[in-house]
């Protein structure tokens, strides 16, 4: 009898060992989307795919919060999804979250969807890319095209969450995620990710066809964030970082064709405009603010060459300000978020004040009394570079030159002061400081050049 005691004993620990290996190695790689649907989106969302296809996960969990996004790159989110070869989740979250408009086919398009507690789900119907209503011909196009792709993707789940997702599209109806959860809408309702996996657990699935069951009850949660350049794209998609990307690069830009032979300024100028330029590429802009920010900038450029003296400066100001918020005008319905005024407003006048900069400058430069030549050297203090016998040479001003000495023989090493110019011949002195100061000898002066 002990011996068959000792023998359950040791099946057991097998068993449970072999248990807890499989659990622990099973994993779920999870996936996190904020703010509106972009290319950058589709990108992050393929490369989860193939990670998770190469390391072998139990399934991907895509948590999603977004407004929506453009209809071509919605279609494309939800083909990627539903060609995925590991299951893929869509799980609408945090508390707060909504699954809006373009976001509403993401989620459906997932082999499962669940949404946590006070979420939100709908409001699919098409507008155009300022956010405007579309005409009535193109609207019921367009409208009639994702409602065939939205019954494909609902018509697993019942008629009432087909007719629930057509009036999403029809009529931009949205629910919460007790009311999605009753039509049949979604799977589920998750207060957490370790509830979410809890309830996961023992579902089938079909995947590509096939039938697939999961196992992720005690499964490891293995997030997969966004890359650095992902992060930044995504992060560009905002009319607040590309307006302050756009006036850093234009006054980058101008510092490099003031002062041209250094590539610090033209480079960090290049690079600021070109993320800029991939923002205003993904965002619904109006290009006439973009025309108008064009001519603030012409106006700035003109009052450094003008006598206005500001002028040009104050009226560039608006129009850049009004520029700013023509060019991201605030849309109804729109994923992306507003321009701030305060931005808009901060920016221009940042604009002015480095205009303004550069104007101070230019009307002191000019009242300024011109010194030119070898003259502006009278009254400067250099060095001996060898003994003035009475001629020698001089270092002054970065540069070496012929001198002769007026006070007779001046050893190398010593001080001396220009006092008048002959030619390209300098007459010296030997440099004494005042009786009364206290200021030390110059010293002696590094660079060398010929002249």
């Amino acid at each position: 009898m002990r011996r068959f005691l000792w023998w359950g004993w040791i099946l057991w620990l097998v068993a449970w060992g072999s248990w807890a290996q499989e659990t622990a190695a099973r994993r779920v790689l999870w996936l996190r989307v904020e703010g509106a649907l972009t290319p950058v989106v589709a990108d992050y969302l393929r490369r989860g795919i193939q990670i998770a296809q190469d390391q072998g996960v139990e399934a991907i969990i895509l948590q999603l919060n977004t407004p929506g996004g453009e209809v071509n790159l919605t279609l494309r989110l939800v083909s990627m999804i539903r060609e995925s070869p590991v299951p893929m989740i869509v799980y609408v979250a945090p508390r707060g979250a909504i699954a809006g408009s373009a976001g509403t086919l993401v989620t459906l398009a997932g082999h499962l969807a669940w949404m946590a507690p006070e979420t939100a789900i709908g409001a699919a119907s098409p507008v155009g890319g300022q956010g405007e209503d579309l005409p009535e011909t193109l609207s019921q196009k367009v409208k009639e095209i994702l409602k065939a792709q939205i019954r494909s993707l609902a018509e697993r789940r019942g008629p009432k969450a087909v007719e629930l997702a057509e009036a999403a599209v029809e009529s931009a109806k949205a629910v919460s995620a007790r009311e999605a959860l009753t039509a049949g809408l979604i799977d589920g309702i998750a207060d957490s990710p370790e509830d979410l996996l809890r309830q996961l657990d023992g579902r089938t699935v079909s995947v590509q066809g096939q039938p697939r069951t999961l196992r992720t009850q005690g499964a490891a949660i293995v997030p997969l964030p966004m890359n650095i350049v992902e992060e930044i794209l995504h992060r560009l998609v905002d009319p607040n970082v590309a307006l302050i990307l756009l006036a850093i690069g234009v006054q980058a830009i101008l510092i490099e064709l003031s002062n041209p032979g250094g590539w610090v300024a033209g480079f960090i100028g290049v690079v600021c405009l070109l993320l800029a330029a991939y923002g205003i590429g993904v965002l619904p802009v109006n290009w006439l603010g973009l025309l108008l920010m064009a001519v603030a900038i012409i106006l700035f450029i003109l009052d450094i060459k003008a006598p206005t003296h500001g002028a040009l400066t104050a009226v560039g100001t608006a129009t850049f300000i009004a520029g700013a918020l023509v060019l991201f005008a605030p849309v109804a319905r729109s994923p992306f978020p507003p321009l701030s005024p305060w931005v808009a407003g901060g920016t221009g006048l940042a604009m002015a004040g480095f205009f303004g900069f550069i104007v101070a400058k230019a009307l002191q430069a000019q009242r300024r009394p011109s010194v030119m030549g070898v003259e502006a050297l009278i009254g400067r203090v250099g060095e001996a570079r060898t003994d003035l016998h009475p001629i020698g040479m001089v270092h002054v001003a970065g540069e070496l030159w012929t001198a002769e000495s007026e006070t007779g023989m001046i050893a190398a090493g010593t001080p001396v002061q220009i006092v008048g110019v002959e030619g390209l011949r300098l007459r010296v002195r030997k440099w004494m400081p005042p009786a009364s100061s206290s200021i030390p000898a110059p010293a002696p002066e590094q660079q060398e050049s010929g002249s």
